[in-house]
Order: structure tokens, then C-alpha cells, then sequence
């Protein structure tokens, strides 16, 4: 352990984390800042502010001190001494017993510089050697609780520092003043901030606030399955879902109309775009937040996606042609966009000028033009394409084809030399052709214009901490509808702490890729319907997807009930 004689010769922990990269110099002065106003330590202003997570702080001020810490999950399970110290000095003092061993008590600390608080638990104990550990105070303050305390976790307490004037403070109050003080008073802050660092923590994508007629329940989505978590009381409806709109610029006091906006923030040390949507619903406004994490550079690797290596070998040499249509289908929330992106990552190169137009733009990628649709001032698809395509770009990104006129500009663009990347809401690559059609799009022109049609799910990947193998009979594999085969090896998650005891961990792709070879092409002009687009594809080599869940079955990838569940209605 450093002594107080050597800290003083060491550079400040601040500028410690400057110099690492970790904080910014302008985080570092508002925090300062804030101190001089608060007295609060330096490392607890920084994780109120979402610049840094509880968990990077204290391995940073480990190294800074030269001090051991100590994860929440590495916590004793019973408690290590009992009748000993009490519940209020170990809260108030924020230390908590985690070994004791050989007349040597271990003790977890927020703070081991505080030698008052070390002399007193000397006093305390029959101990003759006191070994002390870094660990965080959340997980401190709710081990005391679960030893030793009334069970309140960290939003409950949270939750018992808001004022209860909130109590009164209804959905439909028209005191706008009240509810903007209410949503800007620190507990309320440090409750937002919680169920985002949360969300960030447990891999969500989304967040969900729903009010309810006796409960305000809070929601993540996780690896594309809805989760409940610990939510707040009813009573903080008003003041939390203020609070969110206050953060995203809208109006607070316009409840009966929908209202789109978004939050850039540092959260647990990552630089996070939230899109929030509001929507009046019979209890109140329901916030969903979609999580865009700006760190995460994976999303553009189209190698990582998942794809077969045929499936890739054949995608890769679609998007290196130089004119012509490439539609990439799915459900919401089945990762086209990521597709899209990691193919427009591929082929960005200097000789090749990119221009896209999303609704929203998820992600910024340099050297790529980036246009927003703002539908309120007649920036739609199809118009901003038509300008689009007298800016003389190569390649052209539309989020999603909605409407014959988009398709038409679209198939003109790529009849007259350009690259066109799309997106369509079908259930599999074949229905859409037959979708363009119903659309009014010309069957001989699609027939010559589009190269190819990826259609794809995300599967959630078994958690390699958890994954057990289970054999499959035979006659099961044919029975739901898989190819009759030998004996197969898969894997299943049993549950961990690592995957939140949910038996998966992250998300990886199933694909079918149609290619637009001859015999596709002839019985487009004819306007031939899916079935029969399908069976032409399947009968040309298509994997199809339920085949290609199948195989990543066979890898040990994902398990049988997760692709029978994403593939229903391929």
C-alpha cells in the first residue's frame, strides 16, 4: 500500500486519468469544479456524471494507490463476522468484512486512505492484522444491506432520498415549473443515471419505461428478448419520465402527441447516443430508448456477422459490382442496417463516393455522406434520392424502400450506373420481388436492375461460460422440420453469472442469399409468386435460413429452440 508520504509526491489521481485517456481535461475541470461546491470526492462526482463506471474507477484507483481490489461477485455469500460493528458505522464509513482468516480480518473500503475509520474497527475487533481492499460502493452498501441491512438495493435507496412531494404530482399536473425542479434535483439524476449504466451493463439495446395502472415497469432488451428489472415506484412516473425528456430536448409539458429526440452522454465511460420515443398511452408517456453505442466499432465488420463462407463469398463479390440493386430483408430489429453498414465499411474506399439517407443515421462512418429523412419539411426517401442522385455518388444507401416512388428512383439509379443498397420488411429473400411488384414496380425492370436479396435473423449466441452439450435424436430433427440426419451434438446454456443466468450471450446472424441468376430472372417477368421464386432459388443452391440456423446448430453456436424461434415464419 502506498503511504500518505509517497501520495503527496504522486501526481493527482485526476491528472493520472487525464493522461491515461480515460477523462478528458474538460471532465476533469467540471468536476473540479463541482467539488469545490459539493465536497464530494473527485471519483464520485466522476461516476454521477456517467464519465466513468463504479467498476473502472476503482480498478484505476487500485493501480493509483497500489492497493488490491475486489469485484461485487467475489463477495462472501454468508456473512464473515457477525455482532461485531454496526449496520450505521459501516454504512456511514462505507466498509464491510469480506474475509477472515488466521487472525487476519479482510475489509472492503470506498475509501483505505481514511485512517480514522481503520483505527476504529482496530478498536472494534479482536483481530491483530487488518488487511484492507478496494471494492465499489454500490456493491459495499448492498452487501451491508443483504448481511446485515433491511435488503434495499441501490435504487432503493435512491428511491428513499426523493422527496415525497412527488407523491401528489400526477401525470396530468399542470404545474410544468414543479416538474422541472422535481426532474433536476440529484436523486432524481442518480435514478435515470442507474437505469441507463444499468441497461449499458446487462448488453441492452433497448430500454423500456411503461407506466401501468399500479406500477411503472422498466424493461431491457437484451440479445433481442425483453427483460423486467428492478423498476422504481409509481409514484416517480412523473419525475422520471421528465427527467428523460428534459435530456433529450423535448417538451415537457406535451403529453397527448408522440415525441422523438436523442441523448449524447458518457455512460460507464462510453460515449452513447440514446433515441428516445415517447408515446401517450391510457397510464401516462411510454419512453423506449434505443441504445447506440458509439465505442462499438464492431457493428461495420461484415466478416463477424456470421456469415457462411459461401453466403460470404458471394455477398462480398454482390457488393463489388458496379451497378445494380442489393435488398437485404428482414423483420425490425433482425440487424439489416448492421449488414448494410458493414458491406458500405467494405467497399469505402477513396475512389468511390458513398451517399446514404436513414431514418434515423444510427451510426456516423467517415468518408460516407449521411443524410437524416425529415419527413416535416419534405425530406423523404424519395426525395431526398432523387437529389441524391445529382450529386453523381457511386454507391447509394436507402434505408428502406416504403413506397413505389422510392423503388422506381431507386431501380432508375441502378439502371443508369449506380451501386443501390435497400432494405424491405419481408419474411424471406424470394417475397421481395414479390413485394416490389405489389408495389407497382415493373417486373422486367426489377428482373434486370436487382443483383441479389439477403434475407436474415439474429440468433443469440450459448454462453461459453454455461454451454453444456445435448445430443439430437433423428427422429426430433425431422419432426420439427430440420433434415433427418445421424445422431447431432448441440449446446445449450444452463445459466451463469455471465450471461445474467440467461443461458446466451450476444447475437450472431442466420442468412439466405437469392441470387438474381437466369432461371430467377425469367420467372420474374412472368410474375411468378414466392413459392415458386423460393423453390427456383432453393433448386439454384439458396441455403436456406432455418439451413443455415441449422448448421450454426451443428457448430455449437446457438441452440435448436433459438433458431425455431427467429425462423417461425420463414
Amino acid at each position: 500500500m502506498v503511504k500518505l508520504a509517497e501520495l503527496k509526491e504522486k501526481a493527482l489521481f485526476g491528472e493520472v486519468l487525464v493522461e491515461r485517456g480515460i477523462i478528458s481535461r474538460e471532465e476533469l475541470s467540471t468536476v473540479r469544479n463541482l467539488q469545490r461546491q459539493s465536497r464530494e470526492k473527485l471519483g464520485k462526482l466522476l461516476i454521477d456524471m456517467g464519465a466513468l463506471s463504479e467498476a473502472d474507477l476503482v480498478k484505476h484507483l487500485s493501480e493509483y494507490l497500489e492497493i488490491p481490489y475486489v469485484v461485487a461477485e467475489s463477495f462472501p455469500t454468508v456473512p464473515v463476522v457477525e455482532n461485531t460493528f454496526s449496520v450505521q458505522f459501516m454504512r456511514e464509513c462505507k466498509f464491510v468484512p469480506v474475509g477472515a482468516e488466521d487472525g487476519e480480518l479482510t475489509i472492503a473500503m470506498v475509501d483505505p486512505l481514511d485512517r480514522s475509520t481503520l483505527d476504529a474497527i482496530r478498536l472494534y475487533t479482536r483481530y491483530d492484522r487488518i488487511t484492507v481492499v478496494l471494492a465499489p460502493e454500490s456493491g459495499i452498501l448492498d452487501l451491508i444491506e443483504r448481511f446485515y441491512g433491511n435488503q434495499a438495493s441501490s435504487l432503493g435507496r435512491i428511491v428513499e432520498g426523493i422527496d415525497t412531494d412527488v407523491e401528489g404530482l400526477g401525470e396530468d399536473s399542470d404545474d410544468v415549473e414543479h416538474l422541472k425542479d422535481l426532474a433536476s434535483e440529484a436523486p432524481v439524476i442518480r435514478l435515470v443515471n442507474l437505469i441507463l449504466s444499468r441497461a449499458i451493463e446487462s448488453r441492452a439495446s433497448d430500454i423500456h419505461i411503461e407506466p401501468f395502472e399500479r406500477e411503472l415497469k422498466v424493461r431491457y432488451r437484451i440479445d433481442g428478448v425483453l427483460y423486467d428489472v428492478e423498476s422504481p415506484p409509481k409514484r416517480l412516473k412523473a419525475a422520471t419520465i421528465s427527467r428523460i425528456k428534459i435530456m433529450a430536448k423535448l417538451n415537457i409539458a406535451e403529453r397527448r402527441i408522440p415525441q422523438d429526440g436523442r441523448i449524447k452522454m458518457k455512460v460507464l465511460g462510453k460515449d452513447v447516443d440514446l433515441r428516445v420515443s415517447t408515446l401517450p398511452t391510457m397510464y401516462g408517456e411510454s419512453v423506449v430508448m434505443r441504445i447506440l453505442d458509439k465505442s462499438n466499432t464492431q457493428i461495420y465488420d461484415l466478416e463477424k456477422l456470421g456469415f457462411a463462407p459461401d453466403t460470404y463469398e458471394a455477398f462480398q463479390k454482390l457488393i463489388l459490382r458496379p451497378h445494380g440493386i442489393i435488398l437485404v430483408t428482414g423483420p425490425t430489429g433482425s440487424g439489416k442496417t448492421t449488414t448494410l453498414y458493414g458491406a458500405l465499411s467494405k467497399i469505402n474506399l477513396p475512389d468511390k463516393k458513398i451517399i446514404t439517407i436513414e431514418d434515423p443515421v444510427e451510426y456516423q462512418i467517415n468518408g460516407i455522406n449521411q443524410i437524416h429523412v425529415n419527413p416535416r419539411i419534405g425530406l423523404t426517401f424519395a426525395a431526398g434520392l432523387r437529389s441524391i442522385v445529382r450529386q453523381d455518388p457511386d454507391v447509394i444507401m436507402v434505408g428502406e424502400i416504403r413506397d413505389l416512388e422510392t423503388a422506381e428512383i431507386a431501380i432508375r439509379a441502378a439502371l443508369t450506373g449506380h451501386l443501390v443498397f435497400s432494405t424491405l420488411h419481408t419474411n424471406d429473400a424470394p417475397s421481395a420481388i414479390a413485394r416490389l411488384v405489389d408495389m407497382g414496380a415493373q417486373d422486367y425492370l426489377l428482373a434486370s436492375s436487382v443483383l441479389g436479396v439477403l434475407a436474415q435473423r439474429l440468433v443469440r449466441v450459448v454462453c461459453s461460460r454455461c454451454r453444456q452439450e445435448q445430443i439430437l435424436e433423428p427422429g426430433f430433427l425431422t419432426e420439427i422440420g430440420f433434415p433427418r440426419q445421424s445422431r447431432v451434438a448441440a449446446s445449450q446454456g444452463t445459466g451463469c453469472k455471465e450471461c445474467d443466468n440467461t443461458g446466451y450471450q450476444g447475437r450472431v446472424g442466420i442468412f439466405e442469399l437469392m441470387l438474381m441468376r437466369e432461371p430467377i430472372r425469367r420467372l420474374t417477368i412472368t410474375n411468378a409468386d414466392s413459392t415458386r421464386l423460393r423453390k427456383a432459388a432453393l433448386e439454384g443452391g439458396m441455403t436456406a435460413l432455418r439451413q443455415d440456423g441449422f448448421d450454426k446448430v451443428k457448430s455449437g453456436l446457438t441452440s435448436v429452440a433459438e433458431v425455431l424461434r427467429v425462423t417461425q415464419d420463414a
